[in-house]
């Protein structure tokens, strides 16, 4: 497509290019008028016709539209008053989350379905997704580097080179040989041979290993063969011995270049390259931690909303059997029109309720395949099975605080940025020192009439040097180089600037994880006095509901049945409000125990559990086959090697910089339950998690003195 849009593109081109020559250069043959005209009329000229309908219209890329593992919709999606019948399908909270985890590669959330800045389409390069820490871990760009292009660095790298040569030229010298002429000509043919072995070493040293042959073959004169060939084997090392030296420097920075010490900063090594790893694994888990909660919310929500809907319908249900008992006895005069009319209006706000709440199932039970990874239609409909729990929890402050504050994936995240703000400020420290190096080489050289072959018969000129490589190993003739290079910028300005740059850095990083600290013990204090609130006001909701329920009855016999002096619209009227009001309590109870259960699951966001609450945890792949080879081969050298504690210690190892426990680990953390732990009994071992605190799948919903109804099954116009 590419090509033949080019193709094309370039052949319109010289159509106008000609069009407009022969316009110069011949404005009076054709006879016609003159007139002004500009890019874009079409006129008499097919070319412009064909330029606007091929190269002004928008193309498309001829990529292929990924497959999905699940089809985008099985069947015409429910909407309000269709008559057939959903199937229900019957989903746990558990089984939300494990299909949220499995069908979504890339991380979903509820908040951004539909606006207008939607993630995945204003931002899809950097949504949230599984592949997040891969990509940063195997990148290789400046400042996105990830640990194995840091490791290159310190990879054997092996050059070589084969080149051939020729060249005739006239000399103004009339001993060399080759006269042509009234000049002399040098003829000559060469090659050249040069390969090298290098290393860089982790503590900041450079070893080389270089072998180079020469070629030469000539007319000139006066030589002792009229070829040869010369070459040498060294040994090259490098040590820098003051400004980035060390192995800390070289892990925290890379392998030090004075030269490039402007572009690379002290962040190009394998220790910050992990670091910023370990980051994007904390966004990621951040991600899901998020995407969780969301899951949760909206289980809960559509809870709610099934049974706002069952209240709806009993609501409804009872106002349409008041409105026909109006009208049944509205033609012996017992009820008015207006007693009629009033009824009817009360059936048709109920039905508007049930309709209303309807729709909002089918919202939500969208917003809940959306997060779940499920098609958006496949002829079922999700319903909740588990019910939310009702028993009271006060978590302890100091255990929740104390996990807020070492579970927290915020916090982790700035103690990463933290301690790589430390370790390049050290290596920043390094280089406001001079640069000294220690700098060595030796070599083995050689020549000789051929490169290969044995040594000439004795008494011969050149004999001993037949073979090049003979006189090489022979060692006969060598040369070494050692001393020391110093460079030092006089103010030291450029690495002083970057020293307080990082302290600037730092301190601010600190103060940051120091205001977080505290952000975190008002969240948490947010979510106590929630949860109290919470529970007491599904208390009072409870008893609310119950009042409303036992008045129904009489309500409803004082309208149907009559009382002396009292109108019979009165009665009807309290009735329907009476109706209205339980209706409203059932649902206010409802939407205080979700609320409550909400308040659970952000304490559990807030102290940083609601992954592990879940049983969801984050794992990084095995090491490769060469990484456990190299492991076990370290841990038999170890082992089989001798004692050192008798003999002064040598710091061989860098130091660590990551422990497998975050810091001020307490002894009393274990798997939290859903409800938290209220205290530990008296040997300091937490309760197990009971139950009551974490779900009560047993059944429906229930508490002392009413059973509420299963929610309806869906279907029909209304509802019914």
């Amino acid at each position: 497509m590419l090509r033949h849009s080019t193709s094309t593109r370039r052949e319109k081109w010289k159509k106008w290019l000609c069009l407009a020559l022969a316009g110069a250069m011949l404005p009076g043959c054709t006879g016609a008028e003159k007139r002004l005209s500009y890019l874009g009329d079409k006129g008499d000229y097919e070319y412009v016709t064909e330029y606007e309908d091929t190269e002004l219209k928008i193309e498309h890329s001829d990529t292929a539209s990924a497959t999905l593992d699940q089809p985008l919709v099985a069947e015409q999606p429910r909407k309000l008053g269709d008559q057939s019948k959903d199937e229900i399908r019957d989903i746990s909270l558990s089984e939300a989350i494990h299909l949220a985890l499995v069908n979504n590669r890339i991380i979903r959330t509820r908040g951004d379905f539909r606006s207008v800045q939607t993630q995945v389409f204003a931002n899809a390069d950097n949504i949230p997704s599984i592949y997040d820490p891969g990509i940063r871990n195997s990148g290789v760009l400046f400042g996105g580097q990830g640990v194995e292009a840091a490791l290159s660095q310190f990879d054997p790298r092996f050059n070589s080179s084969l080149v051939w040569g020729a060249n005739s030229a006239y000399q103004n010298n009339s001993l060399l040989g080759g006269g042509v002429g009234e000049g002399t000509v040098l003829d000559q043919n060469t090659a050249q041979f040069q390969s090298g072995l290098s290393k860089q070493m982790a503590y900041g040293a450079n070893l080389s290993l270089g072998h180079n042959w020469n070629y030469n073959w000539s007319n000139q004169n006066f030589q002792l063969f009229p070829s040869a060939y010369a070459g040498n084997l060294g040994l090259s090392y490098t040590q820098p011995l003051w400004a980035g030296a060390g192995t800390d420097f070289t892990r925290i920075a890379g392998p030090f270049n004075p030269g490039l010490s402007g572009i690379t900063g002290v962040s190009q090594g394998v220790v910050i390259s992990r670091i910023n790893t370990d980051l994007t694994i904390v966004d990621f888990e951040v991600s899901v931690r998020n995407m969780l909660k969301d899951v949760e919310d909206t289980y809960w929500d559509l809870y709610l909303a099934y049974r706002t809907y069952d209240a709806a319908c009993q609501a409804r249900d009872s106002f349409l059997e008041s409105w026909r008992f109006a009208s049944k006895y509205q033609l012996g005069g017992r009820f008015s029109e207006l007693d009629e009319q009033q009824s009817r209006e009360a059936y048709y706000d109920g039905r508007s309720r049930a309709e209303n709440t309807l729709q909002e199932i089918y919202n939500l039970e969208t917003h809940l395949r959306r997060l779940c990874g499920l098609p958006s239609a496949d002829g079922q409909i999700l319903r909740p099975s588990d019910d939310p729990t009702i028993s009271e929890f006060v978590p302890d402050w100091n255990i929740s605080l104390a996990e807020a504050l070492t579970r927290r994936e915020e916090l982790r995240k700035q103690k990463w940025n933290i301690k790589s703000l430390e370790l390049q400020l050290s290596a920043a420290h390094s280089l406001t020192n001079p640069q000294l190096n220690f700098v060595s080489s030796y070599q083995l050289n050689g020549f000789g009439n051929n490169l290969f072959g044995a040594e000439g018969d004795p008494g011969t000129p050149g004999a001993s040097l037949q073979s090049a490589y003979r006189t090489l190993f022979r060692g006969d003739t060598t040369g070494w180089s050692a001393g020391l290079q110093f460079s030092v910028p006089l103010g030291f300005r450029s690495a002083l600037s970057q020293v307080r740059n990082y302290e600037l850095r730092l301190v601010k990083s600190r103060e940051v994880m120091a205001l977080q600290e505290k952000e975190i013990t008002h969240e948490l204090t947010k979510t106590f006095q929630d949860l109290a609130w919470r529970y007491q006001t599904a208390q009072t909701a409870y008893n609310r509901w119950q009042t409303a329920e036992a008045q129904i009855g009489g309500r409803e016999s004082r309208y149907k049945l009559g009382v002396p002096n009292v109108e019979t619209s009165v009665l009807l009227d309290q009735f329907l409000q009476t109706r209205r009001r339980a209706a409203e309590a059932e649902v206010a109870f409802y939407s205080a125990v979700i609320e409550y259960n909400k308040a659970l699951c952000d304490l559990h966001f807030r102290k940083g559990t609601l992954l592990e609450i879940n049983n969801v945890h984050l794992g990084e792949g095995a090491w490769t086959a060469e990484a456990q080879k190299d492991a076990i081969r370290k841990a038999w050298a170890r082992t089989f090697a001798f004692d050192a504690s008798d003999v002064d210690p040598v710091h061989t190892e860098p130091e660590a910089f990551a422990n497998d426990l975050p810091p001020g680990e307490l002894d009393f953390m274990g798997g939290p339950s859903r409800g938290g732990m209220p205290g530990t009994t008296p040997d300091g071992v937490p309760p197990q998690p009971t139950p009551a605190n974490i779900h009560s799948k047993s059944g429906p919903l229930r508490l002392p003195g009413v059973v509420p109804p299963a929610p309806p099954q869906l279907g029909g116009a209304d509802g019914q």
